[in-house]
């Protein structure tokens, strides 16, 4: 099953997508805000149905504490309004310094601040979807050891 990692900007939308095994999150692109929350989730519709999503894993952005805070409230109800136009599972994934972890990335691939603007939410996305995916492939293996830990 593919899964879509979605960071919900202000601006843009950062996507990125994991390979079919569930192993690998890559960055897929990103989308400008419309100013309509209908318009920006009928184009991540769009994407679950095209990319054959099984499952959106949207990042929340918590507080250090782990405490929500404004900006979480409001990714949750986004969230909520997702849940209600998509066909597949929704999941909340902490992104606490995802951007931070991305944009280290990218700067260690070569590409000062300006470069890294057109790719940061995507890499977040992408970070956001592969610890994700770290930990579920964690937890599988705990189980499957009986050592649900």
């Amino acid at each position: 099953m593919r899964i879509l990692g979605v960071d919900l900007g202000s601006k843009r939308i950062g996507l990125a997508i994991s390979d079919k095994g569930e192993v690998l999150a890559s960055p897929y692109g990103t989308l400008e805000r419309t100013g309509s929350y209908e318009k920006d989730h009928s184009n991540i519709v769009n994407l679950v149905t095209s990319l054959e999503v099984g499952l959106v894993v949207v990042g929340i952005p918590l507080s250090m504490d782990g405490t929500l805070q404004k900006a979480a409230h409001d990714v949750l109800a986004e969230v909520n309004e997702l849940r209600a136009s998509l066909g597949v599972p929704v999941q909340v994934w902490d992104e606490r310094l995802s951007t931070r972890a991305a944009s280290n990335a990218l700067g260690q691939a070569g590409l000062r601040a300006r470069q890294q603007r057109s790719r940061i939410d995507q890499a977040a996305a992408a970070v956001i979807l592969q610890s994700f995916l770290d930990k579920r492939a964690h937890s599988k293996r705990q189980r499957a050891s009986g050592l649900d830990i």
